[in-house]
């Protein structure tokens, strides 16, 4: 489900700290009850590839598109990201975050690690159009029952008019292909997991 800005911006993530000069995007409640302490088992669940990350025929295909244009117009050369035509967001963290944990990078997507608590986890990338941040956070259920879930942040800083092109053109495709069949994958995987009994 899509949650309102504030739902992101009215806790003191740290993340506010490191990237505040990226807009936020998108926040999305995830299907993903647990404990209070199950962020970490979320967040190995990103890692580790489970499931298919846009389980629909519509999101593989704009995927797909998106991919071989990117190709076409080198959008995605390796000069272009993380640590070429942008800094990391790790070189922006304050001490103690930079010396704790760094939590794990993707595999089944080009997003890299920048940092973990016990409640939130920052992972980033960056083309020629965007730098983007996916912010994962553990946040307490609003019934006050004393369950808890995921939520998802987008953030990005569009790379000039062309990146301001690419994110207006892409939005009505992220919430009607993408982002939907994206969080209810996170959702089945993570019910396989608790039925499987996996940590």
């Amino acid at each position: 489900m899509r949650l309102p800005r504030t739902a992101h911006t009215d806790r003191p993530w740290r993340i506010h700290e490191v990237a505040g000069d990226f807009h936020l995007e998108d926040v999305w409640e995830l299907p993903t009850p647990g404990g209070p302490d199950d962020l970490d088992r979320l967040v190995r669940q990103f890692a580790s590839g489970e499931g298919d990350p846009v389980p629909s025929f519509l999101g593989r295909a704009l995927f797909a598109i998106r991919w071989k244009l990117g190709a076409l117009f080198g959008w995605d050369d390796p000069a272009d990201g993380v640590g070429g035509r942008v800094a990391t967001l790790r070189d922006r963290l304050p001490a103690d975050l930079r010396e704790g944990p760094r939590g794990p990078d993707l595999g089944s997507v080009p997003f890299s690690s920048v940092y973990q608590t016990h409640d939130e986890w920052a992972a980033e990338t960056a083309n020629r159009t965007v730098h983007g941040v996916m912010h994962i956070s553990w946040v307490p259920d609003a019934d006050g029952a004393g369950g808890y879930h995921g939520q998802m942040a987008v953030l990005v800083k569009p790379n000039g008019f062309l990146g301001a092109v690419y994110m207006a053109g892409i939005k009505p495709f992220r919430y009607l292909g993408v982002y939907p069949a994206m969080i209810r994958g996170i959702g089945r995987a993570w019910q396989t997991r608790q039925a499987s009994g996996a940590s």
